[in-house]
């Protein structure tokens, strides 16, 4: 049985190094990448700058999961133009 886990190699911050996510967590972190027009390794960059303790993919989950708890709770908000 091949494992839900996805090995890949990086570059964050001129520094090649591996990290172990899930499938979806690597999609997940594609889609943010794209909509902040920005490359997967500046992305993981800024979530290695930002983190405050952990390993980088506890740190990258985390981000995602922040991400979407942050967009679904946009979502439920009623909008400002009285629509």
């Amino acid at each position: 049985m091949r494992s839900p886990v996805e090995k890949r190699s990086i570059v964050v911050n001129g520094h090649k190094t591996s990290v172990s996510l899930e499938a979806a967590f690597w999609n997940s972190m594609k889609e943010i990448s794209d909509l902040r027009d920005m490359t997967l390794s500046e992305l993981v960059g800024e979530i290695d700058r930002n983190r405050q303790q952990g390993n980088l993919s506890s740190a990258i989950r985390l981000f995602v999961l922040d991400y979407f708890k942050n967009r679904a709770a946009a979502a439920l908000q009623p909008s400002r133009d009285g629509a």
